[in-house]
């Protein structure tokens, strides 16, 4: 069995599947379908893992995930209060590349499109020029029925095929070898450490999670995810103290407490290692950004 298999709902009268996802809060399982996924993120906002990559996710970020890639949009924290309603909101297609028939797709012209479907088994961040007319073009096939949905999909897919600069997120590699047992494992240590992250945890404490001795869970984790479980938590607190650099009403002194680092030189020298400039520098980046589209 894969990891988490999910069975994306399709009828007999659609050829892929369209779905809008308007909940408190995200599907929160790691897990993996033989479908590609192409999902627009429309409102919330919080960490993105596909295959080995962590990174967050905003509005009107945009990704390409290729089949049997496992994958999770999980909500912050706060999405989790029960006093929120109806705040994460996306739009997914998802779609098989055989659905266009062999035929189809070894005629000469499908080169590129053929390209995007190796690129996309590593799983794409779509960014501009394109993003934008994308994202237009995605709320644009939720209107269309029939034909013009394959229309539509086939102009994204185009656009996208066409388009250099996307981020490959997952290391190159093969990631169906997941069983089930693996897949809920993961599952639940992932979401241990996005909800846990602020405070120090030790690596006893997850082993215990994980009903597994220190060691064993350390080599465990290293095989499956390709990093240790401490760089795994660094990238996790790295890229919410990147969330709240950006907000700017926050110290970088309280915003190294408040994503679980002991100590300022600590957090600094971690920053710097991930993200290959100081919180500060950062900072002042993201201020000048802002600048700029003021003016």
């Amino acid at each position: 069995m894969k990891i988490l298999p999910f069975k994306i709902p399709k009828t007999s009268q659609e050829s892929f599947r369209l779905q809008e996802d308007h909940e408190v809060h995200f599907y929160d399982n790691l897990h993996q379908h033989p479908e590609i996924q192409l999902t627009l993120i429309l409102e919330s906002d919080g960490k993105v893992i596909v295959g080995d990559f962590i990174g967050a996710f905003k509005p009107g970020d945009i990704f390409l995930i290729g089949p049997n890639l496992p994958h999770v949009f999980r909500n912050d924290r706060k999405y989790y209060d029960n006093q929120r309603e109806g705040q994460a909101h996306s739009l997914s297609i998802f779609f098989e590349w055989k659905t266009f028939g062999e035929t189809f797709l070894s005629m000469p012209e499908m080169a590129h499109l053929n390209e995007l479907a190796k690129s996309s088994a590593r799983g794409l961040f779509i960014q501009e020029p394109v993003k934008s007319r994308v994202a237009q073009l995605i709320k644009h096939m939720f209107r269309k029925t029939g034909m013009d949905r394959i229309i539509v999909l086939l102009k994204i897919l185009s656009i996208l095929s066409s388009n250099k600069n996307m981020e490959p997120l997952a290391s190159s590699g093969v990631y169906s070898d997941f069983d089930e047992q693996d897949g809920r494992k993961l599952a639940d240590i992932y979401r241990f450490t996005m909800n846990e992250f602020h405070r120090k945890i030790s690596l006893d404490e997850v082993a215990d999670l994980a009903h597994m001795t220190t060691n064993s869970f350390c080599r465990y984790f290293k095989k499956r995810t390709r990093k240790s479980y401490v760089d795994f938590l660094t990238e996790i607190r790295i890229g919410h103290a990147r969330k709240l650099l950006q907000q700017n009403n926050l110290s970088i002194s309280q915003i190294s407490m408040e994503v679980g680092f002991n100590n300022l030189s600590n957090f600094n020298r971690k920053f710097r290692s991930v993200c290959s400039i100081t919180p500060t520098e950062f900072r002042k980046l993201q201020e000048n950004k802002m600048d700029m589209v003021l003016r």
